[in-house]
Order: structure tokens, then C-alpha cells, then sequence
């Protein structure tokens, strides 16, 4: 099978494709014959080797057929989608062969390309709201970081939701790209965010996809009681280096963390997620869940560069 691997950690010049043996089906494991996947900026963090352990064929989502399932979960042919971890080979080739729990099957007549741009993003953006935000109708939620392509997601099941949703972007020129998915206004992204908005401290929820340096100015955008998730690092992995972090949290507020890593474990197997739901609401065009950019197998650098450059303005979708 054709494969993307990364040579030695470095920039995008470092990945290329390579012929190597399909994976073996395996008990507990479902073989994927791979139709799409999505880039994600922490692909870009494990190419370069801050990201831990990685695999060596990158890749952390993807839609496709299935080709084997040894323990019988899933027939062959199912549509299905998938989210790994990034430990284990993943979805930068023409198969791939992640556990059962880290693999939902889906019907629909949306295109790969389409289907592809919803399974991380999605059922993130899904998890955060829904249980770490606790969020309901016409509560208000600042979504920082809105243009990405979680952002984007987010701010589609926010509104769905019912909520009235303020979104961040660094260039006024997106506002109404984060309108067009929902957002009632745009507002400009900066570090005291918190103490621009006219809505702050009366802020319901807050999403925080730039990191740790910004949680704490998303803190005091809250109510008495609010919530907020800390699930992204659009704005850097490196850490604040604040070691009194904790003593400088607002009291009366609730912070939550999210990493997509929790999809296939005990406690959130990928099924766990309503994948049948998102799929049709995106069929629908309830959800504007449609990649922004499309490249062939053999433009993966071209992909990462898009990515770094931050040129994306949303979804990247790789055909196989």
C-alpha cells in the first residue's frame, strides 16, 4: 500500500510517500481501506517531534470502507468513520487499522471529501459543548479561536443548540466567515480579551482553542458559575511557565480540559458520540461541515505548509 511517513522530524520536506505491506487484520481492530482523512494542526506538532511518542505513519482521523473486522463489530463494506490517537500508525495511507473503540459506522450519501471534514473536529467540538461545557439554549458562549476548523464546528452545534455564540478570529476580515456558521458577532481575538468585551463577566461558557496562555483571561469572560474548556493550541503548545497558575483562577468558575487522545478509551469509545446525527445534520446543511481546501495524496507537504501558514480558514481535506 502507498503510505505518507515522516523521514526524521522536521518540516513538511520530511514527508513522502513509500510503498509499504497492507496491516494484517487483527482481533479488536477494524482494517479501514482509507477513502479521506482531515490534516490537524497537532499532525503538524508530531512531524515535528514535540508531540511525544508518534507514529510513523501520521494521521489522527478518516473516513473509508471496512475491509476486514476479525471480531465481526463491523461488516465489510460499512461506511465508517474513525479518530486515533496518534501513538499508533494512522490514516496517512491507503489503510489503516485502528481498534474497534475508535471507529463508529455511519449512513449517507455525503461525499468522502464532505464526510471527511466532521469526524475530529465534530465529535470534539460535541464533547466539549455537551459535557464539558454543559451548554443550553440561549446561554451565551465565547468561542476563541472560531475560524479553525473545531471553531467552525463548534460554533455549527452551538447554534444548533440555541445558543447565542460571540467568536474570535485575529483578522476582522473572517467576522462573517464565523457568522455564515452561526456566530451571532465576531469579535477580535488578543490576550485581555477580557477586558474588551462589553459581555464580560456575564458570560455563560467559554471555548478555548488558543491554550494555556489565554485560559486565563477566558476565566474572568465568565459568570459566577460558568464554565470553561481549554481544548485546543492554536496559539502554541509551549506553556505559560506561570507556576502560580491555580492561585490566579477567578473563584465561583468551573475549568474543564479536553484532548481528542480520550476518543477510544473505556470511557469514551468513539460510539459513545452521535456520528449518525452529526452526518445528517450535515446532509442537511444544518451543519456547514464542508472542507475548505481539498489536495491529493501526493500534496501532503503542500497540506502541512497550508496549515502552518495558517491559511486554511478551516477544514483540509486529503483525497486517497
Amino acid at each position: 500500500m502507498k503510505a505518507i511517513v515522516t523521514r526524521k522530524f522536521g518540516g513538511p520536506e520530511e514527508l513522502c510517500i513509500v510503498d509499504l505491506p497492507q496491516p494484517e487484520p487483527k482481533q479488536n481492530h477494524v482494517l479501514i481501506a482509507v477513502k479521506a482523512f482531515g490534516i490537524n494542526r497537532a499532525e503538524t506538532y508530531m512531524r515535528r517531534g514535540k508531540w511525544g511518542n508518534s507514529a510513523r505513519i501520521g494521521g489522527i482521523e478518516c473516513v473509508g470502507l471496512v475491509n476486514s473486522c476479525p471480531g465481526g463489530e463491523f461488516r465489510r463494506g460499512t461506511k465508517v468513520v474513525a479518530v486515533m490517537g496518534g501513538t499508533t500508525d494512522g490514516s496517512y495511507a491507503e489503510f489503516t487499522n485502528p481498534p474497534v473503540s475508535n471507529v463508529a459506522s455511519i449512513k449517507t450519501n455525503l461525499p468522502w471529501e464532505h464526510l471527511a471534514a466532521l469526524p475530529l473536529s465534530y465529535a470534539s467540538a460535541w464533547k466539549c459543548l455537551t459535557a464539558g461545557l454543559a451548554l443550553r439554549k440561549e446561554q451565551t458562549i465565547v468561542i476563541r479561536g472560531g475560524t479553525s476548523a473545531f471553531g467552525q464546528a463548534a460554533i455549527n452545534i452551538a447554534a444548533d443548540l440555541g445558543a447565542v455564540i460571540i467568536a474570535t478570529s485575529r483578522k476582522k476580515e473572517r467576522f462573517a466567515q464565523l457568522e455564515e456558521v452561526g456566530a451571532k458577532r465576531g469579535e477580535l481575538e488578543r490576550p485581555d480579551l477580557a477586558s474588551h468585551l462589553s459581555e464580560s463577566g456575564q458570560v455563560d461558557a467559554v471555548l478555548d482553542l488558543l491554550g494555556e496562555q489565554t485560559v486565563l483571561d477566558s476565566l474572568g469572560l465568565l459568570r459566577s458559575g460558568g464554565r470553561a474548556c481549554l481544548a485546543g493550541f492554536l496559539g502554541g503548545i509551549e506553556s505559560s511557565g506561570n507556576p502560580k497558575f491555580l492561585e490566579k483562577m477567578p473563584a465561583g468558575v468551573f475549568l474543564t480540559l479536553f484532548g481528542s487522545t480520550v476518543f477510544g478509551t473505556p470511557s469514551c469509545p468513539l460510539s459513545s458520540i452521535p456520528f449518525q446525527t452529526i452526518v445528517d445534520k450535515a446532509a442537511a446543511g444544518v451543519y456547514k461541515a464542508k472542507p475548505t481546501l481539498l489536495f491529493p495524496f501526493d500534496r501532503i507537504r503542500e497540506a502541512h505548509e497550508t496549515m502552518e501558514a495558517n491559511q486554511a480558514n478551516g477544514k483540509i481535506v486529503m483525497m486517497v
